[in-house]
């Protein structure tokens, strides 16, 4: 690199120009920063130690029909299975819809197959005396202010009460501590019911079940076991569907809008756009400077050493506005994710995310400067020289 300082010269010649550039570069890698987070936290959602061994059942046709009880007691009997569970999607908000909240009505042992989620032996007792009794995450119970003992109105988005009301009073009987924010953070949001008061308040339910959590005591035979609990169902009217917990996570995830899609689009225009403004501030740079370059002919610099002191200026404009904004973006996302109090999880970049995103800082940096590299080692000395360049 013994022409850097040539290569650092020329790059900041117009300076301001160059600043501009490097915050739109900037911006650009802090968004792809921020939206890989938002990826790298959904994909790990479901993927701690403790989800591999639990695989969830619904139906094989819709998430929203529902399950004959009976099927539980069956699963049990499976060989491998350690224990089973259910719960109920209800749909609730509070105060307005826009307030969703991850709420579901669950089975008396449903937090026994969820070692993550801790919550105390006396909120677990209150839990179960307290008909209307809810528990909620630790992160939600900040997020509204919510304390042990208020009396909480929740509205639900699908299942009236037995008077047509969607509004369902809750009182909150304890709250509930995440082991592993990491890949376990969502449950810091959550809001369970009893499973009972659900299926008797509402006339929709009847004793049904909205999906089984099975734990398996060997991951192993985990794929055995799935096969095995839908085949018992095989060609009845409730078919089931068995998946790894990670796996089922996603697809609820993609019923909401499929996240890889979202930042896949988004980041195309971002980076389509980039390229567009840094190639035009590349071709801009080797024009105002043709005699300059004509100078460095004449004085020996072959057109292959012009070539090079030209993409690597490029380069060096897209690494260092590159390296800022993921540097950047790996501060932002994790006081983004704490100021939400957990409803947020976005991780700082790791090493897959500063891999990919400095691949294409080098690769855009070759890019945008190719063309005008290419027409710096072309340029004729003598037309260069008398300004027909």
């Amino acid at each position: 690199m013994k022409y850097l300082h040539l290569i650092w010269a020329a790059l900041f010649r117009r300076k301001g120009r160059t600043f501009l550039t490097l915050v739109s570069i900037i911006t650009a890698f802090l968004l792809f920063g921020l939206l890989d987070a938002v990826r790298v936290g959904f994909d790990q959602a479901g993927k701690s130690a403790d989800g591999a061994q639990r695989l969830q059942t619904g139906a094989k046709l819709s998430f929203i029909q529902l399950l004959p009880m009976s099927l539980g007691a069956r699963i049990t009997q499976i060989d491998g299975v350690k224990d089973t569970t259910f719960a109920n999607w209800f749909g609730g908000a509070y105060q307005k819809p826009e307030n969703q909240v991850f709420s579901f009505a669950v089975a008396p042992n449903y937090l026994d197959i969820y070692p993550e989620m801790e919550v105390s032996a006396e909120h677990r007792k209150a839990f179960a005396e307290t008909k209307d009794g809810a528990l909620v995450g630790e992160g939600l119970a900040k997020r509204f202010g919510w304390k042990v003992g208020d009396q909480v109105p929740m509205q639900s988005t699908i299942f009236p009460d037995r008077s047509g009301s969607q509004n369902w009073p809750f009182k909150i009987a304890g709250i509930i501590k995440v082991t592993d924010k990491k890949t376990s953070g969502w449950f810091d949001q959550v809001f369970l019911l009893n499973w009972k008061y659900f299926d008797d308040t509402t006339p929709w339910n009847n004793g049904q079940v909205g999906w089984y959590v099975t734990r398996v005591k060997d991951v192993n035979q985990a794929d055995r076991i799935a096969k095995a609990i839908d085949a018992m169902s095989m060609n009845s009217a409730n078919e089931t569907r068995t998946q790894t917990e990670a796996a089922a996570t996603a697809a609820w995830m993609k019923q909401l809008a499929d996240i890889n899609l979202i930042v896949t689009s988004i980041m195309g225009a971002v980076f389509f756009t980039l390229l567009l403004l840094a190639g035009n501030t590349m071709m801009q740079a080797v024009r105002e400077r043709t005699g300059e370059i004509a100078v460095l002919k004449t004085l020996g610099f072959s057109g292959h050493s012009v070539l090079a002191m030209v993409l690597a200026e490029a380069v060096l404009l897209l690494v260092i506005g590159g390296v800022v904004g993921l540097g950047l973006a790996s501060v932002v996302g994790p006081a983004v994710g704490a100021a939400s109090n957990g409803a947020l999880n976005l991780p700082a970049a790791g090493a897959a995310s500063w891999a990919i995103g400095v691949g294409l800082m080098l690769l855009f940096g070759l890019l945008v400067g190719l063309l005008p590299a290419l027409n710096a080692m072309r340029l004729n000395i003598t037309d260069a020289l008398a300004g027909r360049a």
